[in-house]
C-alpha cells in the first residue's frame, strides 16, 4: 500500500514536469519560426518627432535576437524573414514631481509600434501586432532635468522594449 502511494506521487511529479510548462521568455525562436527562417532583417521606421528613435529601437531588437542565436542581416533581400516596425507613438509625460521645486523627477515614457514579422519568400505573417505598446517609468537624477538625460533613458528603455517584443513573439501572443 505504501509503495503504491510513493508510486502515485512519483507519477504525479513526472506528469507535471512533462506538461510542457516553461518559464516566460525562455522559449527558443527555432520553435516559433518556420524551419526555413535562419536569417532575419530588422527594419524600423520612425513616424514620431523623436530623433532617431527608430534606430535606437532597431539596434536593441537586433541585439535581443542576436542574444537568442538568430542571424541578422541588413539587406531584406538576403533575409528569410523581415521584422518591420513603425514607431507610431513616443510620449514622455511627467509622473512625479520634486517637493517644493515643481520640477518632474520621474517621467513615464510610452512607445507604441506596429510590428510585422513576415516570411520573405511567401510573405506569410509569422507575427503581427498593429499597436505593440511599451511603457516604462524613468527616474531623473536629482540636479538634472529630463531633457539632458532623455537620450540615455530612451536607450535603456529600448533594451527592455526589445526584450518584451522578442518574448511576445516567442510566446506567440
Amino acid at each position: 500500500m505504501r509503495t503504491a502511494k510513493y508510486l502515485g506521487c512519483i507519477l504525479a511529479v513526472l506528469s507535471l514536469a512533462a506538461c510542457g510548462y516553461k518559464l516566460r521568455g525562455t522559449g527558443n525562436l527555432r520553435d516559433v519560426l518556420p524551419a526555413n527562417v535562419k536569417k532575419i532583417s530588422v527594419q524600423f521606421k520612425n513616424l514620431t518627432t523623436r530623433f532617431e528613435l527608430d534606430k535606437i529601437l532597431a539596434q536593441a531588437v537586433i541585439g535581443e535576437f542576436v542574444t537568442r542565436g538568430t542571424e541578422i542581416v541588413s539587406d531584406p533581400a538576403a533575409a528569410d524573414a523581415t521584422l518591420a516596425g513603425d514607431v507610431a507613438v513616443f510620449n514622455a509625460s511627467p509622473a512625479a514631481f520634486s517637493a517644493g521645486k515643481g520640477a518632474a523627477d520621474r517621467y513615464t515614457i510610452t512607445v507604441v509600434t506596429r510590428i510585422e514579422l513576415k516570411e520573405a519568400r511567401t510573405k506569410a505573417m509569422i507575427y503581427s501586432n498593429p499597436a505593440f505598446p511599451y511603457t516604462e517609468d524613468y527616474e531623473v537624477p536629482q540636479g538634472t532635468d529630463f531633457d539632458s538625460v532623455q537620450t540615455e533613458a530612451i536607450k535603456k528603455i529600448a533594451v527592455k522594449f526589445a526584450r518584451q517584443l522578442v518574448i511576445t513573439i516567442l510566446e506567440g501572443f
